[in-house]
């Protein structure tokens, strides 16, 4: 086997500054002697397997450590890197292949005999090597035989392995993809694969959360992936079926937010709704569990009133009807002469809520068909025993957005933008009418004179001599003579 493998530490570096831009992907893939089927079986997908995933996973900006691992050993690390870059141009698929392209099973320091496996090893050098506790995935490749120094106790390791995980507070959210991958080697066989992906920290949960919903996961790897962590949270989903007697009011569910369309008028206080009720936690089945609900809309919280609160053997996927009673928040409804309710014209007021379904006495069962098909793909191994999530887990809930979305029509703006035009030409013709100039008729001394003035304004009037024997006063309404001085002949008109 040609050396392409280096130090983990080697990549620390490398990575330190790209692990701070953009959630990070770190690919651990086993090469020890379990997996040498997986190596020396020439129709083996398992390399292209890798090099897939990770070519649809890592997208441009984000980094990518590459490592393979076994168990450490003085003058034998592990995990060792193989590759450390930003994806960019080049295609990550094409750099993943070309890096383990030459990778093969490893053997022990000083002799022949193929190296042995420790999982939870693996995991902590990429949560605390390279990620250093920052947000991260890592993805571990493995045939599921966690065997340190050769120990034939797999149930005992398999369990400190998944201590690890469902203990540790590093890892968010765990996921397990088991993969039907028949390969025969020149010692061993195997049925099939396992694929991990551990999300550090709640960005490394956010990240996963979108690749899941992106489908880019699902280019490769088309199994439903079995949920290992959380397990007492987003364990169920509502769908809405129908509403019943509550006029004007609908709703919808739209990329993961429940949206509750309200006409302007409708004033009804309570909705009976009929949901679906959807276990999402494959491969566990929920055997029972108490349920509670309320509402939190419009900054009022209250209880929904459920028609049963208790769920039986409820299986993965499978719906399961649930009627309710919850108040609608009317009375925070704005009126349609509202401002709220006039700057949403046309379009839908939004009062953000939510709804909190909660499972108390949880009790999840694995699927006997999801322990069927492990004990198929990984015989003589006992980690479906170990899937069973663990005894404090025995409540979880769940919460869906809500969207109050009230709908306005243009009726009362377009009454008010007349009424408003209608005020402005009132006001238009006011000014044209106080600045338009007003004649006067005025007789001094029985001469008559024609004077000219604005709304607001006095003038003195003069006799022949030029002395004013008056002051004559322009308003809206007509003219008047002021300060008419005694013995003058002064009038208005002819």
């Amino acid at each position: 086997m040609r050396t392409v493998a280096r130090p983990l530490s080697a990549a620390l570096l490398a990575c330190a500054s790209m692990c701070a831009q953009a959630v990070p992907h770190v690919f651990l893939v086993q090469n020890s002697g379990w997996m040498e089927p997986f190596y020396s079986d020439p129709t083996s997908p398992f390399k292209p397997l890798v090099a897939a995933l990770a070519g649809s996973v890592v997208q441009p900006g984000e980094a990518l450590v590459l490592a393979s691992f076994n168990q450490a050993r003085d003058g034998a690390p592990s995990p060792r890197a193989l590759l450390s870059f930003k994806a960019g141009e080049t295609p990550v698929r094409a750099r993943v292949a070309q890096a383990i392209a030459d990778l093969d099973t490893a053997t022990k320091p000083g002799g022949t005999a193929l190296a042995d496996t420790d999982l939870g090893e693996a995991v902590r050098a990429a949560t605390g090597q390279v990620l250093k506790g920052r947000a991260g995935i890592v993805w571990l490749v493995t045939n599921n035989r966690n065997s340190p120094n050769n120990d034939q106790a797999t149930a005992t390791r398999n369990r400190e392995f998944y201590a690890l995980i469902h203990g540790g507070d590093a890892i968010a959210k765990a996921l397990a993809f088991p993969l039907r991958m028949p390969v025969q080697g020149k010692h061993y066989s195997a049925n099939g694969l396992m694929v991990y992906a551990f999300a550090v920290g709640a960005e490394g949960a956010a990240a996963l959360d979108a690749l899941l919903a992106s489908g880019r996961i699902a280019q490769v790897i088309t199994e439903p992936p079995a949920r290992l962590k959380p397990l007492d949270r987003d364990t169920v989903k509502l769908a809405p079926r129908r509403v019943v007697n509550a006029p004007g009011v609908s709703f919808a569910s739209a990329g993961g937010v429940l949206r509750a369309d309200v006409a302007p008028d409708a004033r009804t206080p309570q909705a009976r709704i009929e949901w679906n009720l959807e276990n999402t936690m494959y491969p566990y089945t929920i055997d029972a569990a108490t349920l509670s609900a309320r509402s939190t809309l419009a900054g009022e919280s209250r209880p929904i009133a459920l028609d049963t609160k208790q769920v039986r053997a409820l299986a993965p996927g499978q719906p399961a009807p649930l009627g309710s009673s919850m108040a609608l928040p009317v009375a925070q409804i704005p009126d349609k002469w509202s401002l709220a309710a006039l700057r949403s014209a046309g379009s839908a007021y939004v009062l953000p809520g939510r709804i909190e379904l909660h499972l108390a006495d949880q009790k999840l069962v694995l699927s006997q068909a999801f322990r069927q098909r492990m004990a198929a793909l990984f015989p003589g191994d006992p980690l479906p025993d170990i899937f069973i999530p663990p005894a404090r887990v025995q409540a979880s809930t769940a919460v869906l957005p809500v969207e109050v979305r009230v709908h306005y029509g243009m009726g009362p703006m377009l009454a008010l933008v007349g009424g408003l035009l209608a005020l402005l030409a009132a006001l238009a013709a006011a000014a044209w009418a106080w600045a338009r100039p007003r004649t006067a008729q005025v007789v001094v001394d029985e001469e008559v004179r024609t004077l000219r003035g604005r709304p607001g304004t006095t003038q003195p009037v003069h006799d022949r001599h030029g002395e004013t024997v008056a002051q004559l006063k322009t308003t809206l309404f007509g003219h008047r003579l002021l300060d008419v001085r005694e013995g003058a002949q002064v009038r208005l008109g002819r």
